[in-house]
C-alpha cells in the first residue's frame, strides 16, 4: 500500500473511531506500511498468556541475538509486544475510549493506526523480569542501561526518548530494528 493509500486508510479508520484527523495533524507522524501476515514468524511465545509475538524474520533474528547476549552479561529481557495490526491498534484506541480517555491524552503513548511502528514488524516493546510493563519505570532497571549500550550492535534503536519530536511520552521500553 503506498503512502497516499495508507494516509486514506488511516483517515477511514479514525473516522469509524469517531476521531478528528485534526488531533494528531499538527504532529506530523510519519507513515509506517503494514507488513504482509505472510512475512512475519513467530518470535516468542509469552509463557503466561501463551500470547505469540511476530516479528519479520530479519529483525527476530536480530531480537533472538540480542536475547540471548543480554542473558549471556546477566540481564534478562523479553517481549511484552511486537507487530501490530491496524485493526489491532484501532482495537487498543476503542479500549481507551470505552475508559473515557480523550484522544489528545491517549495519543500521547499510542500511535493512531498506520502511525506505529509496529505494523512493520520491526517494532518491539521490551520488559525485564520485576518491571511493570511499558511503564516509564523501565527506564531505570539494569536492562534499560544494556539496552543502551548494545541494542545497537544488533540494529535496534529507541524510538521515542524524552522530548521526542512526534509529541509521545518518553518510552524506553519501545525499540525497533533498523539494519545498518
Amino acid at each position: 500500500m503506498n503512502q497516499a493509500a495508507l494516509k486514506i486508510r488511516t483517515g477511514q479508520i479514525l473516522h469509524d473511531l469517531g476521531i478528528d484527523p485534526q488531533v494528531i495533524a499538527h504532529r506530523t507522524l510519519p507513515y509506517f506500511e503494514e507488513v504482509s501476515e505472510y512475512l512475519l514468524e513467530d518470535t516468542e511465545t509469552d509463557a503466561e498468556s501463551g500470547k505469540v509475538y511476530r516479528l519479520i524474520s530479519p529483525a527476530a533474528g536480530a531480537w533472538h541475538q540480542m536475547k540471548q547476549q543480554a542473558a549471556a552479561d546477566g540481564v534478562g529481557i523479553y517481549l511484552v509486544s511486537a507487530f501490530r495490526s491496524l485493526d489491532y491498534q484501532a482495537g487498543l484506541i476503542r479500549i481507551k475510549q470505552q475508559a473515557g480517555i480523550p484522544p489528545e491524552d491517549f495519543f500521547t503513548s499510542l500511535a493512531p493506526p498506520g502511525c506505529s511502528e509496529h505494523h512493520t514488524g520491526r517494532a518491539i516493546d521490551i520488559n525485564t523480569p520485576g518491571c511493570d510493563e511499558v511503564t516509564g519505570v523501565f527506564g531505570e532497571t539494569d536492562a534499560f542501561r544494556w539496552l543502551q549500550t548494545h541494542a545497537a550492535r544488533f540494529g535496534f534503536v529507541m524510538s521515542f526518548p524524552l522530548n521526542n519530536p512526534w509529541g509521545f511520552i518518553y518510552e524506553p521500553w519501545h525499540w525497533c530494528w533498523h539494519p545498518q
